[in-house]
């Protein structure tokens, strides 16, 4: 199962853990009205998809001391782009990567201690063999985190065939 192929008692049953994250199956299953097993079935395969990420993309990085946030966009030379991804895969701070279109490559949120370790950070990145610039913008108020919440409300209300 792939993301694109959630239906609506997926989107049920994500809706229910994310109001209550310690849910068993029973409880679940209890208040969607669907059979336990149904649910300890649908939650497996969830996450054997990928549909389900790891339950560290919940933790905020100012609860373990980095409080600054930012966003480098990195111009890769496209000879060397899998050394410059295998680089910045060592650099723990560097916690989300996306390749982009545009004036840069690939562009990289980075969690900070303060603006001193961003530039230790920064430093470390530039370092990487086959990097050609960076910019880096700094995250001043996290305005809206990623939420899937709207997503799933929409899909639990369509009428797809559970």
């Amino acid at each position: 199962m792939s993301a694109s192929k959630l239906d609506r008692l997926d989107a049920r049953i994500l809706l229910a853990l994310d109001v209550n994250p310690d849910a068993s199956a029973l409880a679940l299953s209890r208040s969607l009205g669907v059979a336990r097993n149904t649910i300890h079935a649908r939650i497996a395969r969830l996450e054997a998809s990928g549909a389900l990420g790891s339950f560290t993309r919940r933790l905020r990085g100012a609860a373990m001391g980095y409080s600054l946030t930012a966003l480098v966009s990195i111009s890769v030379m496209q000879t060397k782009s899998h050394l410059v991804e295998a680089g910045i895969f060592t650099i723990p701070e560097v916690v989300e990567v996306h390749a982009t279109t545009g004036d840069a490559d690939l562009v990289a949120k980075v969690l900070a201690k303060d603006t001193t370790d961003l530039h230790r950070i920064n430093t470390e990145i530039l370092r990487l063999e086959g990097i050609q610039r960076t910019s880096t913008v700094i995250s001043v108020l996290e305005v809206m985190p990623t939420r899937m919440q709207a997503l799933l409300e929409r899909m639990a209300g369509e009428d797809n065939p559970v």
